[in-house]
């Protein structure tokens, strides 16, 4: 990153005190008993006009701390008469709501102050704040220009359009600081384009802003401070943690989850989660999925009709706008006494007082547990109550081991997408509706954001050429969007409608939409027997079965958005239908439970059930309840073959309807996805036959016949897995949906045009058109090479995956196969994943249950 990174130490809070302006002062006592750890950390580098990251657990004051010194500045000036007409600071949020937050509360605060000036007969300036997001009207745009806001806050999206509007752009001529919130939530291709926009930002102003980053837990910390400020600049962070006290365990409804009736399971679970909502006053329960938000609320208000009526409520992504608001604004007044939320309350929009968080199964993560159980006792010196409540084996161990590394500080690391083709031709054309560029210039500018500084200068002008219309693709109706002088070196805006295409097609978040399952031969030919979402498309390959509406089909190609499928009796379900929603284990997080699995085998091998049991009580911070399950778990998977661990990768042959061959990887799905993908796709070239692969974060299984499967991972090197990959992923789904998403972002297809909108299946048709084009003209077509890195790197884990296959030749993981005549324990849920949807609950936990007791009594077998 070439500039300097400095921990900041925390200052005297006399020398905080001495620079603040009286009325601040005097406004901030009457608030707040003392200046917290966040704001002795992080006031004065601001002051000092000094880049900072603050990272802090939520609910830590972070966004009081950025504004305190802004706002103590502008106070300043109000007073002395010295306020000019244009923005001091840009606040910009992923969150137009969390935007719509700091608005009220930042004109509360300034009301205070200016009612203390008055006191002191001082007429001080009106300092504005203005809201600029996709929801802002054409008047109070207009209103903006005539009165411009001294602190503007906006969204990422809006930044960047701000940016090319010729009559906006004049009022950022000088700005003086620029904030970042939920920084931790832009490591994604949104931040990747905010990076951009945040150049766009400094090219502009005569001053060079202070950036100001604000951050829940996180980890690397030094490359989210690289992030935030760019090349070559110096970062102050603030790594203030563990202020807050977490109160967290981990639970089971039951005393034994294997052993108790699918029926009684269901209703203890919920007797379970009632107890625990009524000795709370608002308590906010996370799934990981859409569908489990809506069960879970059905479920409780069905088993307690009496109790959950008005006060209960679900927030996801899929509810309409006015919905989530309605329920947002009746947890800020206390009216509900439970919301059940997937992942959309995770972010720190005010959501008034929570007391307890449960977590229903694994967040996946650490960072993402503490941002959930942050909820709760939101404020800075209340306790964070979290609970995670398990109903499964492994979720069970996944949830000990990441509440123990949240209680110790362990952070998984976050991977910030680098050198996004797609995302560079957006904004490459924005910069050029903006004003004319040398191309060297420009090429500099964009070298300067984190996500860019080793973007190779091919690739730079490869997306110059596309823009400039050199790859001839007229035919597909992608015509030039710039023009290239290549003797001045000069590039520029092309055509009338630039502008209003920009403002139309601006962003980074794919539409999704739902694909209709259509018969695809038969008597039922074209019938439309329902419908599945794309995410879950991206994972189908021809011959995959899956089941909607309790029947089988198997999954042949695709037109646009239909999916064309035949009925199939007698194969087995390949994935289940929850298989898109799911988050992925983090890697970091992976490698602490093979870590404990190691730990455990050492302990099983020479020691005493008790003695064993104290090590998971100590180690795990956990109750006698979970230490017996947890240890009955790995005493049955030890004694009955082998614990998998992290230098250990236990290949198991096991045959079935079938013959699997299941890998016990755990890596996380990500890493497993491009393991598996990379060894079926070498394995079926080795013997010319087709490989049915089902994965999880835990391991995946091959099942086929006469496969090479160690032979075939062999093969794989460090420096030959990405071409593999590469060539794997070539005819697949996820490469069409994913080229038709890079597609959208860099502009290829508009997604609106003169006022007229493309749906999603209109636009899917024509990427798959401009693919087959594409690949044709040059096999490195910027937008192609980006669906690939996409795939490769954000959808799956290649440089996660290279070192794993490192580990493997280096021996420092060893590869141990075994033949077994029933699935081994920890290899149940992986081998059941595919019939999830069509047998139920009560037939999975008895199948479980009878697996349990015939691995019981061939442990019995052995002892004799």
């Amino acid at each position: 990153m070439n500039g300097k990174l400095n921990f900041v130490k925390e200052r005297n809070p006399k020398e905080v005190e001495a620079i603040m302006h009286p009325f601040i002062k005097e406004w901030f006592f009457s608030q707040f008993k003392g200046l917290s750890l966040p704001q002795l950390h992080g006031v004065m580098p601001i002051h000092e006009r000094k880049n900072i990251l603050i990272s802090a657990p939520t609910g830590g004051t972070k966004t009081l701390t950025a504004f305190l010194s802004i706002l103590n500045y502008l106070v300043s000036l109000a007073c002395k008469n010295e306020l000019e007409n244009k923005v001091y600071c840009v606040y910009c949020s992923p969150l137009k709501a969390l935007g719509a937050d700091i608005y009220v509360n930042l004109v509360r605060p300034l009301e205070e102050v200016e009612r203390i000036a008055k006191k002191h007969n001082i007429e001080m300036q009106k300092i504005r704040v203005g809201i600029r997001t996709g929801d802002t009207t054409t008047h109070e745009k207009q209103k903006m220009l005539k009165n411009t806001p001294h602190i503007f806050i906006t969204t990422p999206e809006s930044l960047a359009i701000v940016l090319s509007s010729k009559r906006f752009i004049e009022r950022f001529s000088a700005v003086e600081f620029c904030i970042v919130d939920e920084i931790h939530a832009l490591a994604s291709k949104r931040g990747v384009h905010l990076s951009l926009s945040l150049e766009r930002l400094c090219n502009v102003s005569k001053i060079e802003p202070v950036r100001i980053g604000l951050s829940a837990t996180i980890a690397p910390i030094e490359e989210i401070a690289g992030f935030l400020v760019g090349r070559g600049r110096d970062c102050e962070i603030a790594d203030v943690q563990f202020t807050k006290k977490i109160d967290m365990a981990v639970l089971t409804p039951v005393k034994d989850i294997i052993d108790t009736e699918a029926a009684s399971l269901h209703s203890e679970l919920y007797n379970f989660i009632d107890q625990l909502i009524e000795k709370h006053k608002t308590t906010l329960i996370f799934t990981n999925t859409r569908s489990a938000t809506e069960r879970v609320v059905h479920h409780l208000k069905e088993m307690f009709p009496s109790k959950y009526l008005e006060d209960i409520g679900a927030h996801h992504s899929s509810l309409s706008k006015e919905h989530r608001f309605d329920i947002e604004e009746r947890l800020r007044q206390g009216k509900l006494k439970v919301v059940v939320t997937s992942t959309s309350l995770e972010l720190g929009i005010d959501i008034g007082y929570i007391d307890l968080v449960i977590l229903l199964g694994s967040p996946k993560s650490v960072a993402r547990a503490l941002q959930r159980i942050g909820r709760a006792g939101h404020r800075l010196h209340e306790t964070a109550k979290g609970r995670f409540i398990v109903l499964d084996r492994d979720d069970l161990v996944e949830c000990c081991v990441l509440a123990k590394q949240a209680r110790e500080g362990i952070i998984d690391r976050v991977q910030i997408p680098k050198n996004c083709l797609d995302v560079l031709s957006q904004q490459i054309y924005g910069m050029a509706i903006q004003q004319a560029w040398n191309v060297e210039e420009l090429f500099a500018l964009v070298r300067r954001s984190y996500c860019y500084s080793e973007l190779p200068r091919e690739d730079f002008f490869s997306v110059i050429d596309y823009l400039a219309g050199e790859y001839a693709l007229e035919a597909r109706d992608v015509y030039a969007k710039i023009w290239h002088d290549k003797e001045t070196k000069k590039i520029g805006k092309r055509g009338m409608l630039a502008r209003m295409i920009y403002m139309t097609n601006i962003g980074t978040i794919p539409e999704e939409s739902f694909v209709n399952i259509v018969m695809a031969g038969g008597e039922r030919k074209d019938e439309r027997v329902g419908m599945i979402d794309e995410g879950f498309l991206e994972r189908l390959k021809p011959g995959d079965v899956f089941v909607l509406g309790g029947h089988k089909y198997e999954f042949r190609y695709t037109r646009g958005m239909n999916a064309y499928v035949a009925a199939t009796m007698y194969k087995s379900p390949t994935i289940p239908s929850w298989f898109s929603e799911m988050l992925p284990l983090s890697f970091d997080s992976a490698i602490a439970i093979q870590r404990f699995r190691l730990l455990m085998e050492e302990k099983l091998k020479k020691d005493k059930k008790e003695d064993v049991k104290r090590f998971i009580k100590e180690f795990l911070y956990c109750d006698e309840h979970c230490a017996e399950a947890v240890y009955n778990y790995f005493y049955e998977q030890y004694k009955f073959l082998e614990i998998p661990n992290e230098k250990k990768l236990l290949i198991e042959y096991y045959k079935g309807e079938k013959d699997y061959i299941i890998f016990h990887s755990l890596f996380g799905r990500r890493v497993n996805d491009a393991l598996s993908r990379a060894i079926a796709f070498v394995a079926a070239r080795l013997r010319r036959r087709d490989i049915e692969v089902g994965i999880s974060d835990n391991g995946f299984f091959l099942a086929g016949e006469s496969i090479q499967a160690v032979k075939a991972l062999r093969m794989l090197n460090p420096d030959n897995i990405v071409d593999i990959l590469k060539e794997a992923i070539e005819k697949t789904e996820v490469l069409k949906r994913r080229f038709r998403h890079c597609a959208t972002r860099g502009l290829m297809i508009l997604r609106s045009y003169k006022g007229r909108t493309k749906s999603v299946g209109k636009q899917q048709m024509k990427s798959g058109f401009l693919l087959g084009s594409v690949k044709k003209l040059d096999e490195n077509f910027p937008i192609l090479k980006e669906a690939r890195r996409e795939v490769l790197n954000d959808l799956m884990d290649i440089e996660n995956t290279k070192l794993v296959i490192e580990w493997i030749q280096a021996g420092r993981i060893k590869i141990k196969e075994t033949r077994t005549k029933l699935p081994s324990p920890f290899a149940l849920n992986l081998i059941i994943q595919g019939y999830s949807d069509l047998i139920r609950v009560e037939d999975k936990m008895n199948f479980l249950k009878r697996m349990h007791q015939l691995h019981m009594k061939e442990i019995e077998k052995l002892k004799e």
